[in-house]
């Protein structure tokens, strides 16, 4: 899989996100993104992301006293696998 692919089927997967930006330069790199939006990532691949990156590091804070629920929580983290889709 593509990382480009990668990437945005990950940003839909989340349910705080209500829509995915992106900032093609060129057409080639449209298409390219374009491509990715039928992506549909699974538990899997969600919890090996979440292995290299736990849910709710954020390298440009320092540590808050405050602790979403999702950080808790595996099944606030993601949208249903039938609601994963760009499109």
């Amino acid at each position: 899989m593509k990382l480009t692919h990668l990437a945005t089927a990950f940003a839909v997967a989340q349910p705080a996100v209500t829509s995915t930006i992106i900032g093609p330069c060129t057409m080639e790199q449209l298409d390219d993104l374009l491509a990715g939006a039928d992506i549909t990532l699974d538990d899997k691949i969600l919890e090996e992301i979440a292995a290299i990156v736990a849910p709710g590091t954020d390298v440009g804070q320092l540590d808050m006293a405050y602790a979403p629920p999702a950080i808790e929580h595996a099944t606030l983290r993601r949208r249903p696998a039938d609601d994963r889709a760009a499109a």
